[in-house]
């Protein structure tokens, strides 16, 4: 059955098919992340200390997750994040008010700020790395390493989306017709629901991971 690219909503969802199936993805990724939250409360849970290794300089046996992970980095991240969430939102109003040129720059800001997410967890990783720490290491490394590895490669799936639309898929507005532009609109704000929901799982990860 082939279904329709349509903007406005269905009698029977009350959403459009693309927003339908933005949720129905995001629901997913929900079980997915919500599975290894859970058993980073059960490990936690059942563990005698946490984080239960040594720090890297000082090897006395760490106490607080703050004593292996950089909570300043880790905070730069988070305001990186909230900030990309705002010009996610700015560029589809752009579009709303078809002011094309002005997509272009909050988008491209956008990205901006999801690249310098990766570079600041580059920077974290390759200091862990420097002190001959792996996910092996211990549980809470192996639990730090998979969660934000893991949030790390939707953020990358993000920026190659948004990069996309910034782009060639970018012809869709500057070629189209006022449906083809309503549609190219409709697929930023399915876009910007992907990216809200990577900012919202960070805002969940830092504090877990970093400060409790």
């Amino acid at each position: 059955m082939q279904i329709p690219y349509e903007v406005t909503p269905r009698p029977d969802t009350g959403v459009n098919n693309a927003k339908l199936g933005i949720w129905l993805f995001l629901a997913s990724e929900v079980m997915l992340f919500g599975g290894l939250f859970a058993a980073y409360v059960f490990l936690r849970m059942g563990a005698d200390a946490w984080p239960g290794m040594e720090t890297f300089d000082t090897h006395v046996m760490a106490t607080r997750a703050d004593q292996i992970l950089s909570v300043p980095l880790a905070t730069l991240n988070t305001v990186i994040l909230i900030a990309s969430s705002v010009t996610m939102v700015l560029s589809w109003a752009a579009l709303k008010m078809n002011n094309f040129k002005q997509f272009r720059l909050q988008m491209g800001l956008t990205i901006l700020l999801a690249l310098g997410f990766l570079v600041v967890k580059a920077f974290e990783y390759g200091d862990k790395f420097s002190h001959g720490v792996a996910p092996e290491t211990s549980n809470f490394l192996g639990i730090y390493f998979v969660l934000t590895g893991l949030h790390a490669v939707h953020v990358t799936g993000g920026i190659l989306v948004n990069a996309y639309f910034w782009g060639p898929g970018a012809k869709m507005w500057t070629q189209g017709s006022v449906r083809a532009k309503a549609h190219f609109t409709n697929r930023i704000e399915v876009a910007g629901l992907y990216w809200h929901f990577v900012d919202l799982v960070w805002i969940f990860l830092f504090p877990m991971i970093y400060l409790i």
